[in-house]
C-alpha cells in the first residue's frame, strides 16, 4: 500500500494564477516614475502665460503708434517740402522773367513812341508787334492811365500840380507806362500829378455865408430908411 504525497493528487487544490500571463510584479504600483495627474498649480501658470501676452501686445501697439506717428510725420514734412519747392520754382522764373524783360523795356517804351507819332509801319511793325506779343506770353503787363487816382506803390511821380478839377491826387499825365509780372512790379508808372486847388474848400464854405449876410445888411438898411421916413412924415401929416 503506498502513501500519497500531499499536493500532488487528483484533489489537490491548484494555485491561483491569473489570466493573460499576468504575474504579482505587474500589479505592484510604480513608486518611482513621475506623477502624470496635473495639481493645483495648473490654473497659476494660465494666468502667467496670459499676463506675459498682454504685456507683449500692450508692446506691440506702443511701437505701432510711434510708428504710425513717424510717418504721419514725415509725410507732413514731405507735402511741406513740395509746396515750398513749387513756390520756389515759381519764384525763380518770375525773377529770371523780370531779369530779362527789365532789358527790354527801353525797346518797349520806343515802339509805344513811334506807335503816338504814327511812325509805327511797315516792317517795324510787324516787328513791334512781335516782340509785344511774346513779352505778353512771357506775363508782362502794362499799366497806368489818365485820371486814375494815384498809388504810391505802381506810381513814381515827376511832375507835380494843382488843378480845381480833382478832389484827390490823380493822375494827369502818363510820361512812361507802369509794367508788371503777376503781383510783382517790374517798374513803377511814371506820372505827372495834380491835387485839389488848396483853399478851395474853404472859399466855397464861406460863400454861402456872406450870400446870406447881404439880405441881413439890406433888410436892416431898408428899415433904417422906413423909420426915418415914417419920423418925417408924421411932422407933415400933422
Amino acid at each position: 500500500m503506498t502513501e500519497e504525497t500531499p499536493g500532488f493528487g487528483e484533489n489537490a487544490e491548484q494555485p491561483d494564477v491569473p489570466s493573460g500571463g499576468a504575474t504579482p510584479d505587474d500589479k505592484a504600483p510604480q513608486a518611482d516614475g513621475p506623477s502624470t495627474e496635473e495639481g493645483p498649480a495648473a490654473p497659476a501658470g494660465d494666468a502667467n502665460q496670459a499676463a506675459g501676452l498682454t504685456a507683449q501686445l500692450d508692446q506691440v501697439r506702443t511701437a505701432l503708434n510711434e510708428r504710425t506717428a513717424d510717418l504721419q510725420r514725415l509725410q507732413a514734412e514731405y507735402q511741406n517740402y513740395r509746396r515750398r519747392v513749387e513756390r520756389d520754382k515759381v519764384t525763380v522764373k518770375e525773377i529770371a522773367a523780370a531779369n530779362l524783360l527789365t532789358e527790354l523795356l527801353p525797346t518797349l517804351d520806343d515802339v509805344g513812341r513811334a506807335r503816338e507819332h504814327g511812325e509805327l509801319v511797315g516792317g517795324f511793325k510787324s516787328v513791334a508787334e512781335a516782340l509785344e506779343t511774346v513779352v505778353a506770353k512771357m506775363g508782362l503787363q502794362q499799366f497806368g492811365k489818365e485820371g486814375e487816382p494815384f498809388d504810391p506803390t505802381i506810381h513814381e511821380a515827376l511832375m507835380h500840380s494843382y488843378a480845381p478839377d480833382v478832389t484827390e491826387t490823380t493822375c494827369v499825365a502818363i510820361l512812361q507806362p507802369g509794367y508788371r509780372i503777376g503781383e510783382r512790379v517790374v517798374r513803377p508808372a511814371r506820372v505827372a500829378v495834380a491835387e485839389p486847388q488848396p483853399g478851395a474848400q474853404t472859399v466855397k464854405s464861406e460863400t454861402p455865408e456872406g450870400d446870406e449876410a447881404a439880405p441881413d445888411a439890406e433888410g436892416k438898411a431898408d428899415g433904417a430908411e422906413g423909420a426915418q421916413d415914417k419920423e418925417s412924415g408924421g411932422p407933415d401929416e400933422g
